[in-house]
């Protein structure tokens, strides 16, 4: 695992899941590795209750009736759509779920403008149809078709950022369980084994690029990831993902929970102000989502380390969150500056602390930037 810059969770949680799978006595459906219950703890984390040998780390954050209905659609025959902002999780719990299900994650489609049917059933290679003409071994299968033939989950992500060509292709396999070869003979039709299923995820910000047809939308199972507003539920997936990124870079830094404290109280300042503007000039342009701010934390946890101090500071910390917040000039930079004005200038006078700090970091982080 040492040679992969991001190892998908099949790789990096192998020991765990060999485990889980050795104790494992419950019911499986089809060709799935873990039982529904020992996947919902693979995902969650186990609890005292559960009478392990061993602590499951909880790795998605989040409300436990939403892994359960994931796990109840994905034991059925239909597929799964996990649709909310972006940065609430959605790819990294279909990864765990994946991950879990069919000890594969990589079987993946990203949906693009550029995504074509091929994409999501198969092309050729060029020379070997040249060479010997079109078989099945001169047929490259996509990741989807690839799914179907072992009986595992296949990925697709950014849906409805998809055509409505592919999406029309999508309803087949996900009705007929069956992809037809119409170029040869024999051996032309690819039938689904069981197991097979479709996790797909798809933005609420993209409604109105290219809405889901009826037709589609039935043959999904919908599940609405909400952003994470509780401050300790945030808390735990900002810390635990830095955790991550303290292990992989070998880092040894702390992060002060003062500090955290800052970071998840400006966040939750500036989520209210964007909801309370009367036009989009008067919002950040970014999400503002659970995602960002672990991106924030990070930014400024690697500049402390790199060419700081090795200690990370309030004013590091209020650099990195205007330069990955002010992404429109001046917009961003003029609704950055009046926060800082009307909201952190008062707020250090009141409170001290981290938050002077924090004060001045971003005033000279939007003066350069200005």
């Amino acid at each position: 695992m040492s040679d992969m810059l991001r190892a998908p969770a099949e790789v990096k949680y192998a020991d765990e899941l060999d485990w889980l799978e050795s104790v494992d006595d419950g019911p499986k459906p089809f060709s799935w590795r873990l039982s529904p219950k020992m996947v919902r703890l693979f995902v969650l984390g186990s609890e005292r209750a559960d009478g392990l040998d061993r602590e499951i780390p909880q790795k998605w954050f989040g409300d436990r009736s939403f892994v359960e209905r994931a796990i109840v659609t994905l034991a059925s025959d239909r597929g799964l759509l996990l649709i909310g902002d972006p940065g609430t999780g959605k790819s990294w719990l279909a990864e765990l779920l994946s991950a879990a299900i069919s000890r594969n994650s990589t079987l993946v489609v990203q949906g693009t403008a550029g995504t074509t049917e091929d994409h999501i059933k198969y092309s050729w290679n060029v020379s070997m149809v040249i060479a010997k003409g079109q078989s099945r071994a001169s047929m490259i299968p996509s990741p989807i078709m690839t799914a179907m033939e072992t009986g595992v989950i296949g990925r697709f992500e950014e849906l409805t950022r998809s055509t409505s060509d592919v999406q029309d292709a999508l309803i087949s396999i996900l009705s007929e369980k069956y992809v037809s070869i119409p170029e040869l003979d024999d051996d032309n039709i690819v039938f689904a084994k069981p197991g097979f299923s479709i996790i797909a995820t798809a933005n609420s910000r993209d409604r109105g690029v290219n809405d889901l047809s009826s037709a589609l939308k039935r043959r999904f199972n919908f599940v609405r990831i909400p952003v994470v507003t509780n401050k300790k539920s945030e808390a735990e997936i900002v810390r635990f993902r830095t955790e991550e990124l303290l292990r992989r870079h070998n880092i040894e830094l702390e992060v002060p929970p003062t500090l955290l404290d800052v970071l998840l109280q400006s966040f939750a300042d500036l989520r209210a102000a964007a909801a309370s503007a009367g036009s989009d000039d008067e919002r950040l342009e970014s999400a503002l989502s659970t995602a960002e701010q672990i991106g924030v934390l990070e930014d400024a946890i690697l500049h402390s380390n790199f060419f700081g101090a090795q200690a990370l500071t309030s004013a590091t910390l209020a650099s990195s969150l205007v330069g990955s917040l002010a992404r429109r000039s001046p917009e961003d930079l003029a609704i950055l500056n009046k926060y800082w004005h009307g909201v952190i200038e008062p707020r250090s006078r009141e409170q001290s602390g981290e938050w002077e700090g924090f004060l001045e970091g971003g005033r000279q982080a939007i003066a350069t930037l200005s």
